[in-house]
């Protein structure tokens, strides 16, 4: 973008789209940004269990295996459902190591073949994969935002976190240019284009939203508002701040699975509200949403 933002029309852009395609050709997922925090493992692991409700045969990837949050919270499912003798629904999960190679060339064969070929082999039996991605810049990062026909970046509702996709003057709440990450995101665009892969579908879902009609939200709202236009995403409503999110970690568990896992425990007003949420992620995805 030669540190300058697009307009929306330089962009080939899809809207929401129901997913017709079936096992061989499924639609690729991408939870992604290049800060940690904001909540990217624990939307992908309801995107993949609400998936899995609805019908969709689901794989996960996991590029982020020295941190491994999603592999880590797909593990302690397993054992808690062993534990607990319960029937969790599990997706095919694969988390990929990054090369140990020293030389650069090497190191992005290398990473290049095991991305590749674990998307080849997971894409068989699959009509949905998921791929959760590290909270930095990385060369296996970049290729799994390539292979995205939904891009999803989850951000905190914090003008800080806004730094992701732009700077922002701090006294006229301008936008003064792209974020690195916004500028990777339009290379892997040009690319994909480049290769005859269709356009990504960027959606910026806003975690932790306030209740309250704060200045801060407000600024937030009307930023986002332009820069959806000059870079290219839509917006999707995220996540409220929930401890429920973080409890439920260790457990494995998502709020779809509580009916099944917890059934003494009442679905208060906030776990309904929550509930919600996800179901309308997966429609704003294109995708069929889990049943009430």
């Amino acid at each position: 973008m030669d540190g300058s933002l697009a307009p929306a029309e330089d962009i080939a852009q899809d809207g929401p789209r129901r997913h017709v395609e079936g096992p061989g050709t499924p639609r690729v997922i991408v939870l992604g940004n290049e800060k940690g925090g904001t909540g990217k493992s624990t939307t992908a692991m309801h995107l993949i269990v609400g998936l899995m409700q609805a019908g969709h045969s689901v794989a996960s990837i996991d590029v982020d295996a020295r941190q491994g949050t999603l592999t880590r919270y797909l593990t302690n499912r397993q054992d808690f459902a062993r534990r607990n003798s319960l029937r969790l629904l599990q997706p095919e999960h694969v988390a990929i190591k990054r090369s140990e190679a020293v030389d650069l060339d090497q190191i992005e064969a290398e990473e290049y073949g095991r991305f590749t070929e674990t998307l080849e082999r997971l894409a068989r039996n699959a009509s949905c994969i998921v791929i959760d991605t590290p909270g930095s810049d990385s060369y296996m990062s970049r290729i799994a935002h390539t292979c995205a026909d939904t891009l999803i970046t989850p951000l905190n509702d914090s003008l800080i976190d806004l730094d992701l996709l732009a700077r922002i003057d701090g006294d006229t709440m301008k936008i003064l240019g792209p974020s690195t990450y916004a500028e990777m995101v339009w290379e892997q665009r040009k690319r994909r284009a480049m290769a005859g892969g269709g356009p990504i579908d960027w959606i910026v879902m806003r975690n932790r939203l306030s209740q309250l009609g704060a200045r801060n939200k407000q600024n937030m709202e009307a930023v986002l508002a332009k820069l959806a236009k000059r870079i290219g995403f839509r917006m999707a409503k995220g996540f409220g701040e929930r401890v429920i999110f973080r409890e439920m970690f260790l457990k494995g568990l998502t709020l779809l699975d509580l009916r099944d896992a917890q059934p003494e425990g009442a679905l208060t007003m906030s776990r309904v509200a929550a509930r919600q949420e996800v179901r309308s992620l997966v429609n704003a995805i294109g995708l069929d949403a889990p049943p009430e």
